[in-house]
């Protein structure tokens, strides 16, 4: 299977693309020579890890009949000071919300997504360390 996307670039630092049938525009801040029109290329990897492990964990929940009130993924990066600045590592946490909530279970749906199903996790996690934790709010 082949996956490919189409970069246009529109003016200064700013590009747009399609994908999946929505557009979304890149950019750099005013300090790096753009107009902050849309968010920067490592912002969206991690957006692409949490979204990744964090679809996966809801399906999985699901099957397994686990009833969420809400449901966080926050993901944040260690980023070198020196060019190329790029991830060292990255960190994620789960942050459940429900009421009779077992951590077992929890734990199984992100050890299966960060182990098995999520492919932006294994694809960064032969360059860098990922690492997780996991809060329980108990309604």
């Amino acid at each position: 299977m082949k996956s490919e996307i189409n970069l246009s670039w529109k003016e200064g630092m700013a590009f747009e693309t399609e994908v999946n049938g929505h557009k979304l525009f890149l950019d750099a801040a005013e300090s790096g020579g753009g107009k902050d029109l849309g968010p920067r290329p490592k912002a969206l990897v991690m957006v692409a890890l949490a979204g990744c492990t964090g679809m996966d964990v809801v399906s999985i929940l699901e099957k397994m009949r686990v009833k969420l009130d809400n449901f966080d993924v926050k993901v944040s990066g260690e980023i070198t000071d020196e060019h190329p600045k790029q991830f060292t590592s990255m960190h994620i946490t789960y942050e459940f919300w429900g009421k009779d909530l077992e951590p077992e279970k929890l734990q199984k749906a992100i050890d299966l997504s960060t182990e098995k199903y999520c492919g932006v996790s294994a694809t960064l996690k032969k360059s860098i360390p990922i690492t997780h934790s996991i809060l329980i709010h108990s309604l």
